[in-house]
């Protein structure tokens, strides 16, 4: 009797162990019917261009807004929905333990409480084109639900739409970096000592910590390569034109790649150029009026604080001679184990009067940084997009919630303008805060930042072209009109270093004499190392170099004896020196933009160039190949050969495979060319290394623009009415 007992028991566990595993893995979808009725709310019309490439028409703003975001989601809505879980902190209940630190660095940020006191405090009108590109999202879900995958996203509120702008906007300047340090088994620096020489400041290394920004695929891992802004003023043209170019660098899929997009309502707003996914606006490129491109710079716009600990409370810390309680949280992080199977996780997150803290067993820290608590990101950008001058496009950007980013900036009016901008913690000179700094005192505590109207900057310098290229700000142009660094304290950690990109803008620009727009377009593209560089430096050096009696270094080194620095698809010495700066990199633990201006041993320099050039031999049988042997565009089923190179204004970056070639996937990616002729008609051109087709493998556009960027052309931005709908292959409303 006992046996048939039991195994009724054991066929009811085994029972139940089936429904829960069949549970645990039925497809979850969200409830997405009440979305239906959203259509109704708005008044839009997509015009698709020949390219794929959505022209977005709306009766008001917020019309316009809800159209980007569907269209965007027609493209891309898998990366949208993982930008937003990311900054909700709902990352690990879709895909596991692996993005758990995501979702405790929102928590550790508090990016929910952030979004929950400002969001009353945007414009009203602002409120509502968050609300309405919310709804574009979820109205699409509605028509895909099979495609809305990830768990307690919907509905899309506006509040989510500014949290994920909380959230991305500090990982720009390397602070998931930074925290990630302190996450290392051991202090990685010194506490400073009041009264040591105040160094310039610096952001956290870029080394293993910055694992944080590759979970999240954002953040430091994506500013480190670069990007450009070029313009030119009137007086340097020879019929009175203004140019601008626009030309970040960003990873080519993921939560930051640029999606092109124009974007037009009745009510004024009317911008095309490139956005992100999950960004209610877009980001850069130009309106009727004027145009503007960002690059990354990198200020000290983080600190880190040792806090002294009371031996008899954990959770109190001095400060001023005084004990101070932390505030103590536990979060909890679901995390996925199979299916809809989800495990609770509980995690404490701290806070001090400094910040977000930690507790590690090397120590207790605390974070500060620049532009923490503002919401109004995607509000500056919105108001960046309608300004119709310089006045308004400026009172934008200094009431704005960007904390850092170089800006190059053109209009119609002829005007051209760079911005440094950067939130600088206005810090004590006592203090060395390239280090970390003590908690335990207010003189380290800084509360105030420099005027917007005291950042360097340049407006219409004599020389008449303004440049950026992830470099300094005291070389912006040529001669007169550049900032001074003597006007600026070394605690603000001002970039200082000049990259090839800047150096060969410089060399170009500043030639003298009127230039083109097929001159400037040539400029934008060139694949040039300055005589300047640390790549002529390297090259120079190994030329002289005893090397060993190795063959394929010998013939590596005179293949670079003739080489003319230049990285068009047929230069061998290219080839050669991409696996050079590989070898390099990977010998100190650095990616090829932290290398610029760094000091690399002789006997470093020989020995990887050795063994590149062993490898290159090793992988093709030679080391004479051609640079589009190596470097490629693959997409599908196009694969065709790649030019450019590493700091290159015609920058091109990838991973190398087992086979050895470098596989593109950052550096020119999204590149417009602006052009105000004397009455201030615009005019733009434009190319992304794909396609409109961001995500979508089967659409024609998925890389239909491949082609032409491997070939340096561009196609036509259309921007006015009667253009767009001339060349339109679909026109529908959502």
């Amino acid at each position: 009797m006992w046996r048939k007992r039991l195994a009724a028991v054991l066929l009811v566990l085994l029972a139940a162990g089936l429904i829960v595993l069949a549970w645990a893995l039925w497809p979850e979808h969200p409830d997405t019917q009440a979305f239906g009725e959203l259509t109704k709310k708005y008044k839009v019309e997509i015009v698709r261009d020949e390219w794929g490439v959505p022209h977005i028409y709306g009766k008001t703003d917020a019309d316009a807004a809800f159209g980007l975001a569907f269209a965007h989601a027609e493209d891309d809505f898998l990366t949208i929905q993982q930008t937003l879980a990311a900054s909700q902190g709902m990352l690990a209940q879709a895909y596991g333990k692996d993005s758990a630190p995501a979702d405790y660095l929102s928590a550790l940020l508090r990016v929910k409480d952030v979004v929950d006191a400002g969001y009353d405090t945007l414009a009203p009108q602002s409120r509502a084109v968050m609300e309405a590109y919310a709804d574009g999202l979820n109205y699409y879900a509605f028509q895909h639900p099979d495609q809305a995958l990830l768990p307690g996203l919907f509905p899309i509120t506006g509040k989510a739409i500014v949290a994920g702008s909380v959230f991305k906007s500090p990982l720009f300047f390397g602070l998931d970096s930074l925290i990630g340090e302190l996450f290392m088994d051991t202090r990685q620096r010194q506490v400073a000592v009041k009264g040591q020489a105040a160094l310039p400041s610096s952001p956290a290394p870029q080394t293993a910590a910055a694992g944080w920004g590759s979970i999240l695929g954002m953040g430091a891992a994506a500013e480190l390569y670069g990007s450009n802004v070029l313009a030119v003023g009137p007086g340097r043209t020879p019929d009175g034109a203004t140019y601008l170019a626009v030309n970040s660098h960003q990873p080519w899929t993921g939560p930051v790649a640029w999606y092109e997009a124009h974007v037009h309502s009745e009510e004024g707003w009317d911008m095309s150029g490139a956005t992100f996914p999950g960004t209610p606006a877009i980001i850069h490129g130009h309106n009727p009026y004027l145009g503007w491109a960002f690059t990354v710079n990198h200020p000290d716009l983080a600190d880190v604080f040792v806090l002294e600990m009371n031996p008899d409370n954990p959770n109190q810390y001095r400060f001023d001679g005084q004990w101070k309680n932390l505030e103590v949280r536990q979060t909890t992080i679901w995390v996925k184990l199979l299916g809809r199977l989800r495990i609770p996780v509980q995690q404490e997150v701290l806070w001090s009067v400094y910040g977000p803290t930690v507790r590690r067993p090397h120590g207790v820290y605390s974070i500060r940084y620049a532009g923490y608590g503002k919401v109004n990101i995607f509000e500056q950008l919105y108001r960046m997009n309608k300004a119709r001058n310089l006045a308004e496009w400026q009172q934008a950007m200094k009431e704005g919630g960007l904390a850092n980013f170089n800006v190059g900036y053109a209009d119609a009016q002829g005007n051209i303008y760079y911005l440094y901008n950067a939130m600088l913690p206005v810090r004590s000179p006592d203090y060395n805060w390239s280090l970390y700094l003590p908690g335990n005192t207010s003189e380290t505590l800084w509360t105030e930042t420099l005027p917007f109207e005291k950042l360097p900057q340049v407006l219409n310098p004599p020389a008449g072209f303004i440049q950026n290229a992830n470099s300094t700000p005291y070389q912006t142009t040529s001669g007169a009109g550049n900032p001074s660094p003597k006007d600026f304290s070394p605690t603000f950690g001002i970039d200082t270093k000049m990259t090839n990109r800047a150096l060969r803008a410089l060399e170009l620009l500043g030639a003298g004499g009127p230039l083109t727009f097929d001159q400037f377009r040539a400029v934008k593209f060139d694949e040039s190392y300055s005589q300047q560089s640390d790549v002529v430096r390297f090259v120079n050096f190994i030329l002289q170099a005893d090397l060993p009696a190795d063959p394929p270094a010998q013939a590596a080194r005179e293949v670079l004896r003739a080489w003319d620095f230049k990285a068009d698809t047929q230069s061998q010495g290219m080839s050669i020196m991409e696996y050079w700066l590989d070898r390099i990199g990977a010998a100190q633990d650095l990616q090829w933009s932290s290398l610029v201006g760094q000091s690399v041993g002789d006997e470093l320099l020989v020995h990887t160039f050795v063994e590149a050039a062993d490898l290159l031999q090793k992988n093709f049988g030679r080391v004479t190949v051609p640079w589009g042997e190596i470097n490629r565009l693959q997409r599908g089923s196009v694969d065709l050969p790649r030019d450019g190179g590493p700091d290159l204004l015609r920058a091109s970056y990838g991973d190398m495979s087992k086979d050895g070639k470098v596989i593109g996937n950052d550096g020119d990616g999204y590149i417009m060319l602006v052009r105000w002729d004397a009455k201030g008609a615009v005019q733009a051109f434009s190319i992304h290394q794909f396609g409109s087709a961001t995500l979508d493998a089967a659409s024609p556009h998925y890389a239909d623009q491949s082609p032409l960027y491997v070939r340096r052309e561009l196609k036509e931005a259309w921007f006015a009415d009667g253009d767009v709908r001339s060349h339109a292959s679909r026109v529908y409303s959502p």
